[in-house]
């Protein structure tokens, strides 16, 4: 069986599209928001109402204000290209797991009367995913990549203490364990040690 790769450039050519037009949908919804006199917030989580479950995605996607829509870009362009690099669709699913498990922990556990929105959810999911891939991966090239997002970024930890009511601290919490639950859910198949036959 012969397996195409693509090339170092190619997949960074690729996952800096998929970003840039991620981060570039989420300033357009914002705007749209914005002219709507911010009818879109109506799709943030309200917890505990079931009727809110289908809200879980597309939450994710829409934002509180350009303040709170430019604090996440950044570090989304820079988390998710990196983590892009694997595979588009490795990312993909990594994505969905960071919303669902992200959304759902705020369906489940944030204040009665709060709407919750935003990508920082998905921001704290892609670091977390960064930075315990490399490890179940047991890639060492990863696991430098984690050192170093962890240095970077790792001051956001602080995000998923509950110091500021204004701040949905469970969006942060349980997008960070879904992040680490898509590095274990879609880890890389281990190589066969050398000598052993593989049969296909």
């Amino acid at each position: 069986m012969t397996a195409t790769r693509t090339s170092p450039t190619a997949r960074a050519a690729t996952a800096g599209a998929v970003m840039a037009g991620w981060v570039a949908l989420l300033w357009v919804l914002e705007g749209i928001d914005t002219l709507t006199g911010h009818r879109l917030d109506t799709y943030g989580v309200s917890p505990r109402d079931p009727a809110e479950l289908r809200d879980v995605v597309p939450s994710a996607f829409l934002h509180a204000g350009w303040e709170h829509l430019a604090s996440n870009s950044l570090p989304l362009l820079v988390l998710g290209f990196i983590a892009a690099l694997a595979g588009i669709r490795r990312f993909a699913a990594v994505v969905l797991t960071v919303i669902v498990a992200g959304g759902l922990g705020v369906w489940f556990t944030a204040p009665a009367g709060t709407v919750t929105l935003g990508a920082s959810g998905v921001v704290f999911g892609l670091f977390g995913y960064l930075l315990v891939r490399g490890f179940v991966d047991r890639r060492p090239l990863d696991v430098v990549v984690g050192v170093v997002v962890a240095a970077v970024y790792g001051s956001i930890l602080w995000g998923v203490l509950p110091t500021d009511s204004g701040i949905s601290w469970q969006g942060h919490l349980f997008g960070l364990l879904g992040g680490v639950l898509a590095a274990f859910l879609f880890r890389r198949p281990r190589r066969p040690a050398a000598g052993t036959s593989v049969t296909v």
